[in-house]
């Protein structure tokens, strides 16, 4: 990507708390900001990432197009590993560990068994595609000032991996690779993380603040139950020796219908009263 179209999408990026338009609309991305090697300037650059079974560790690639030399970025890492990630939803620090041998191997063969993309980048770079995992280093900043506004990009941030699951599983053919169940996983324990920080945490700040509710957050506390042995069936499918893709498929249809109309829901009822407490 040249430098024009890299701020293009950075612009679109951060003015869009994470959406962007073609060719991107559909991709996993994040924006990497590191420090210069030489020169300790701060460079952002908008890359494609990859899921682990790790919460939280992301993985990307240094492919700069299939171009014989390493992105500017993973010069800048080897040299200062913190960097800062943004997702849409959170900005964080991070620390960037360069794989190494098997390691690197095995991540790697999950990114092509996924997206032959990257094989095609190393064969026509002539060298091999460094794969660099970022750990958070601490706690994330929600992009949104206002708790409301922040629920809905951390809704919009489920709503767009749950599409992109169902499109992976859909084009899968026969079978499920490795790092699509990752996918699958993954998403299942974002899910299930994000519904228990609620019921733990926002749910009864509101029951006590507004107690004319109780009807809503009722329903909202059923409607987490029911997601819960949702996600436990595509995690039981998903991770089964031999996964019927077609059953992995229907499950993904089916739990992305029953979250997306909660997430409706919720945000309808419960936006307006979080925002209305912000300072």
């Amino acid at each position: 990507m040249t430098m024009d179209f890299n701020q293009h999408v950075i612009e679109q990026f951060r003015a869009g708390q994470g959406r962007v338009g073609p060719p991107f609309e559909d991709a996993r991305l994040l924006l990497l900001t590191t420090t210069g090697a030489r020169t300790g300037t701060r460079h952002t650059t908008p890359l494609g990432y990859l899921l682990d079974e790790d919460p939280g560790r992301l993985y990307v690639i240094a492919s700069a197009g299939g171009s014989p030399r390493h992105p500017a970025w993973f010069h800048n890492l080897r040299k200062n590993p913190r960097v800062t990630v943004e997702t849409g939803a959170f900005t964080y620090e991070a620390d960037a560990r360069i794989l190494e041998g098997a390691e690197r191997d095995r991540i790697f063969a999950r990114a092509t068994g996924t997206d032959p993309g990257w094989a095609r980048y190393e064969t026509a770079s002539g060298r091999t595609l460094p794969v660099v995992a970022l750990d958070p280093a601490g706690p994330p900043a929600p992009a949104a000032a206002r708790p409301g506004d922040g629920l809905k990009l951390i809704h919009d941030a489920f709503r767009k991996e749950l599409a992109i699951v169902r499109k992976e599983v859909a084009e899968s053919g026969g079978g499920l690779g490795a790092q699509l169940r990752i996918n699958c996983l993954a998403v299942c324990q974002g899910l299930s993380h994000h519904h228990t920080m609620e019921d733990a945490h926002m749910f009864p700040h509101l029951d006590e603040q507004y107690p004319e509710i109780a009807d809503v957050m009722a329903r909202l506390r059923r409607e987490h139950e029911e997601i819960a042995r949702l996600l436990e069936e595509l995690q039981r499918l998903v991770a089964g020796e031999h996964t019927d893709r077609a059953a992995v498929s229907a499950e993904v249809d089916r739990l992305t219908a029953q979250v997306e109309a909660h997430l409706d829901y919720e945000e309808e009822n419960l936006i307006p009263l979080l925002n209305a407490t912000a300072p």
